[in-house]
């Protein structure tokens, strides 16, 4: 019989840990942090107050959430409309 190709080598496989290091782009665009990773509390509570708010106009209810949580994503270089 004879042996499959996998078997007859004795190569290791790179650690687990080093694999997604290849995938990252050198420089700024590795350290850029992702839109949906910053200002979670004050998303989280600009949609509570929108979802729960008990006014005829919610938007201009949760006004001042809606600017902190706008104040809060240009601190790290988004803009929202």
């Amino acid at each position: 019989m004879s042996q499959s190709p996998l078997a007859s080598t004795s190569q290791t496989p790179p650690a687990a840990a080093n694999l997604a290091s290849d995938l990252k782009p050198p420089g700024e665009a590795s350290t850029k942090v992702k839109p949906c990773c910053v200002c979670k509390d004050e998303k989280s509570a600009r949609d509570e107050c929108m979802l729960f708010s008990n006014s005829d106009d919610p938007q201009k209810d949760c006004e001042g959430m809606v600017d902190k949580y706008r104040s809060c994503m240009r601190g790290f270089g988004f803009t929202i409309q």
